[in-house]
């Protein structure tokens, strides 16, 4: 099956079951699926510093030049890339996203919120 084949199947209902097991298969499709989690780890690191670039230049008053502007994408893009790569350093730790989210969750909801101002 093609990449595009593996991405037309995605829907907006797709599970995120499902979207982990579409990460796997791609990263199977461009040959990463021997890669060390260390190299994936660090990639995650790198797509992170650019959506937090994207960000800095699209959301805030800091300045930037303008010359760079066009040689990053949108943070949609960028936060996509952060998505991808998390859910690949989760395939190979044998982590399921959805019961991690669903159990740390479930922790979190049994806290007492607060926020100071």
């Amino acid at each position: 099956m093609t990449q595009t084949e593996l991405l037309d199947a995605l829907t907006e209902r797709s599970s995120l079951t499902e979207i982990q097991t579409y990460v796997q298969k791609v990263v199977e499709l461009r040959g990463f699926a021997g890669q060390p989690v260390s190299e994936t780890m660090l990639l995650l690191l790198e797509e992170t510093g650019e959506l937090a670039k994207a960000i800095r230049k699209s959301a805030t008053r800091m300045s930037v030049d303008p010359d760079k502007l066009s040689r990053y994408d949108s943070v949609e893009s960028e936060a996509a890339d952060v998505f991808f790569v998390l859910a690949a350093v989760c395939n190979q730790m044998g982590i399921s996203l959805f019961d991690a989210l669903k159990e740390k969750e479930a922790q979190n909801a049994k806290r007492n919120w607060s926020f100071e101002r």
